[in-house]
């Protein structure tokens, strides 16, 4: 049973039902509204143990009012929830001190226990900080309503005014630099630079200085930490250790598996121990794929506000979109949803444009999944021509060059990378291409990179 008074803000008439009806169950009194302004009448008062609000109100935004009803009742914890389910809205939560976040549609006896704990948790003092700019809402596409995506905003929320390293982790494609940038523009560091450190500026006898100069107490980013190499390792973990004031906050991403490189002896374990003070994991879109729609559609509105036509997706396109394994996770999506608004002749997309875009209709068998004996041309030969059958006697839509060389490409490469351990220099001399092309390759395909042990 819990015990106080709550007040429930929310412009939708059937969670004020609900909500009401619950908290009263478990013993508490409540106080139900559709205005903010009626919310903060209330707080004014002196009324309500306990502030339960939505973000967008028919008079205000929800968020906005949270440090009102600080400076009114510092001690009046605020769980807000929301439909926006995006990275800013966590953080701007957390920025306006608010006890608790969750997203719409929430779980109900999940918001339950957070009230609960809310009427008995005493709050600490507030230490309101200035709003996070609302310009970066348009840069950041990390967004979702999935468990997967929401944890991760929460924990980014209450690591970004830490002194920790932090560690990011997840598939090419992800939005881990993405995350890297949002942790240091919401917190307190926003005002000083952001450096993403390569390379060369490690080196030198000045190196490591300067790149503290550069920082000047802000926010390093080691991109791809496990691509660089052992002197740079070893610079890094000098400079570390030899950190003045100000010192700026270190993070680093990574799409390798850097607990297998540590066992090959190609990351140093002390470097890893430095720079993982916390790690957050990306999921890759395929893990988090009731997010695909919204992020579709996010793109969508994205390429409208840059100039581009109105468009929007039928049902059979979306779900095709849907279905789609996205290798290249959210970079390949949006990548694919401006394709779509340039390219479809219509204001609707179509599953024909869709299928156009990704070449994914039929989807081609592996080359390498029929030891039948038949030379590599027969066997190509024999997939092309189930291809065409398969279309009916109608011909498959244009870009089939392109399409085919890309179904090649990849498992060809992707072979290649795990004969040689994943090493990327081998892997280019033994196909006989520049390293600076493989690279391009692994770009263009999505192909996801990591230690692998060598084929035996």
């Amino acid at each position: 049973m819990m015990d106080g008074t709550i007040l429930v803000a929310d412009d939708d008439r059937t969670i004020r039902t609900v909500l009401t009806q619950a908290l009263t169950r478990a013993g508490c009194k409540v106080h139900a509204t559709s205005s903010l302004m009626t919310l903060m009448r209330w707080v004014e008062e002196g009324k309500g143990d306990l502030v339960i609000s939505d973000v967008i109100m028919p008079d205000g935004n929800g968020l906005e009012t949270l440090p009102k009803i600080t400076a009114e009742r510092p001690g009046l914890p605020v769980i807000v929830i929301s439909a926006q389910n995006t990275i800013m809205t966590a953080i701007q939560a957390a920025e306006a001190d608010a006890f608790d976040y969750l997203p719409k549609p929430f779980d109900l006896p999940d918001l339950m226990k957070r009230a609960s704990r809310a009427l008995e948790v005493k709050r600490r003092a507030p230490t309101p900080r200035p709003g996070a700019s609302e310009e970066h809402s348009d840069e950041l596409p990390l967004v979702g309503r999935t468990p997967a995506m929401q944890a991760l905003y929460r924990l980014v929320a209450r690591v970004m005014n830490t002194e920790l390293p932090v560690m990011i982790t997840g598939e090419s494609g992800t939005g881990k630099s993405l995350i890297a940038r949002a942790i240091h523009d919401f917190s307190d560091r926003r005002t000083m630079p952001f450096v993403v450190a390569s390379s060369s500026d490690l080196t030198g006898v000045d190196g490591p200085a300067n790149l503290l100069a550069r920082a000047r107490g802000g926010s390093i980013l080691f991109d791809e930490v496990g691509d660089l190499d052992a002197d740079t390792q070893a610079r890094i973990v000098r400079m570390l250790d030899t950190f003045g004031d100000p010192a700026p906050r270190i993070m680093a991403t990574s799409q390798n598996d850097l607990s297998d490189q540590i066992e090959d002896g190609a990351f140093r374990q002390d470097l890893f121990y430095r720079l993982s003070g916390v790690v957050i994991a990306v999921p890759a879109l395929r893990d988090r794929v009731d997010d695909i729609p919204l992020l579709a559609e996010h793109f969508l509105v994205r390429a409208e506000r840059e100039g581009a036509p109105m468009r929007r997706f039928s049902d059979p396109a979306m779900d095709m979109i849907r279905s789609y394994s996205w290798p290249g996770n959210v970079r390949q999506l949006g990548n694919t949803v401006r394709r779509l608004v340039v390219t479809s002749p219509e204001d609707e997309i179509s599953k024909a444009d869709v299928d156009h875009v990704l070449g994914n209709q039929p989807a081609m068998e592996p080359l390498g999944g029929r030891p039948d004996g038949d030379k590599l041309s027969a066997s190509v030969g024999a997939h092309l021509r189930r291809y065409f059958d398969l279309h009916g006697g109608v011909l498959p839509p244009p870009g089939l060059y392109q399409r085919i060389l890309r179904e090649v490409e990849t498992p060809l490469i992707e072979i290649a990378l795990d004969a040689t351990g994943g090493n990327q220099a081998k892997c280019a001399d033994l196909l006989g291409i520049n390293r600076n092309t493989l690279r391009k390759k692994i770009t263009e395909l999505d192909i996801r990179v990591t230690r692998r042990r060598k084929l035996m």
